[in-house]
């Protein structure tokens, strides 16, 4: 008698999977320590055309980089969603999680974030304790410095 080993199959034809005494494949991901597909930015790499040739660290530092921001504007925008008192975040506390970090901010100048609406901003000369007040004591300091008469 001889033996086999039993190998699964994968339901196409010519296609085997691996036997099952060896161990299961590890992704890239895994093995980077990221959560962002790996494979899946390399093959967007080499299918874009932005070289020739894609290093394999290349996805890899590519992926770190995307998790880290999306961790970083998901912070930011979980903190603001908590400042308004909402357990969901929305397209508002997005955008005011960018707004308000000066380098997200510098980082995404150009982009629109649909249903974010604006920061809410109010020049100074328009609030009430801004107006001069009249009467003889404004008289004077306005005589004293007259930096625009002619």
């Amino acid at each position: 008698m001889t033996a086999k080993k039993a190998t699964k199959s994968t339901g196409r034809q010519g296609r085997t999977a691996q036997p099952t005494g060896e161990e299961k494949s590890t992704t890239r991901s895994a093995r980077a320590g990221v959560s962002f597909p790996v494979g899946r930015l390399a093959r967007y790499l080499r299918e874009g055309r932005y070289a020739e040739r894609v290093g394999a660290g290349a996805p890899v530092y590519l992926a770190a980089v995307l998790e880290y921001l999306c961790a970083e504007i998901l912070e930011l925008s979980g903190n603001a969603a908590r400042d308004n008192k909402k357990v969901r975040i929305i397209p508002r506390h997005i955008q005011l999680a960018i707004r308000n970090d000066e380098e997200l901010s510098q980082l995404l100048s150009d982009v629109v974030i649909v249903s974010g609406g604006v920061l809410p901003n109010i020049h100074a000369s328009l609030l009430p304790g801004a107006k001069k007040k009249g009467g003889k004591a404004g008289k004077k300091s306005a005589a004293k410095s007259a930096s625009q008469e002619f």
